[in-house]
């Protein structure tokens, strides 16, 4: 797998294809591998970049003196783009939401499009039992660690605590497995996350992260799930309507992991407008993110 060295450590990603990029982004306690069962059905002629983030189930610890706050996260997913060369990127968002705050620091120079499956918005933090689950395990010591032994339980990861609110269908153990090896086996790891976790930051100003994003003018497609409770159905038309020109799609019988219990539809969903970005280029080469 290739890796990047970025100021705050080095980054290991996959990548396929060859074309306009677009950035595949993953939930917390989550890698890559969340995007595995989509991948293969998504249009030829594109970039297509997953890179493992520090969210605790990336296989090799950042520097101890990183800055994994929500800032420094931020920070380091534009330092991946700029390390990688990436211009006019497709960023895609799930789970984790606190990428979307790139225009709010100033950070999205680089970012040509979003597409925001659910995820953290709005006053959405933490979001949902699992959401207050991990930041309660953050807390304790020796608490995360418990947490992800308990997540290779199948019938408690299905629980309305854990996973069970994030994915309509069970997860696969192997799947599982491999997001909860590199925290239970790493100490660092494990550290890397806890400082994400720990990490203040206030309901106001994740509110006002959100809201700037009325500023942003690159494409935006929502494509939210309809079924879902720990990212509220109601935020997917917030953030359609407060992004210019942004278009909602609603994914039904889906939670907030739909890449996996509707990867067909998600596929489908954003490989057309991955698609008619392109098209509207050729059709206008003009047409673009303004600088």
């Amino acid at each position: 797998m290739p890796t990047v060295d970025l100021p705050a450590g080095r980054i290991h990603y996959a990548e396929t294809g060859t074309g306009p990029p677009v950035v595949l982004l993953h939930g917390l306690l989550m890698n890559r591998t969340v995007w595995d069962g989509v991948i293969d059905m998504l249009p030829s002629g594109f970039r297509y970049i997953r890179p493992d983030l520090p969210l605790g189930a990336h296989p090799e610890p950042l520097d101890p003196d990183a800055d994994l706050s929500l800032r420094g996260l931020n920070v380091l997913v534009a330092d991946l783009l700029a390390a990688l060369d990436l211009t006019d990127v497709t960023v895609v968002h799930s789970d984790w939401g606190g990428a979307l705050f790139l225009t709010a620091y100033g950070l999205d120079e680089r970012v040509g499009a979003v597409v925001a499956l659910p995820c953290e918005a709005f006053d959405n933090f933490p979001p949902g039992l699992p959401g207050v689950v991990s930041m309660l395990a953050a807390r304790v010591p020796g608490g995360l660690a418990i947490g992800l032994r308990q997540l290779r339980v199948p019938w408690l990861r299905r629980t309305p605590l854990m996973f069970g609110a994030m994915a309509r269908l069970p997860l696969p153990d192997a799947l599982v497995w491999g997001w909860t090896e590199p925290g239970i086996g790493s100490a660092a790891v494990r550290r890397d996350v806890l400082k994400y976790l720990r990490s203040q930051f206030t309901k106001a100003e994740t509110i006002a992260n959100t809201n700037a994003l009325s500023r942003f003018r690159g494409d935006t497609l929502v494509l939210w799930s309809s079924a879902g409770k720990v990212m509220p159905r109601d935020h997917g038309r917030r953030l359609a309507d407060l992004v210019p020109g942004a278009r909602l799609v609603e994914i039904d019988d889906a939670y907030v992991l739909s890449m996996l219990d509707r990867p067909e539809r998600v596929a489908a969903e954003l490989g057309a407008f991955l698609r008619g970005r392109v098209a509207g280029r050729s059709r206008d080469p003009r047409r673009g993110r303004p600088t």
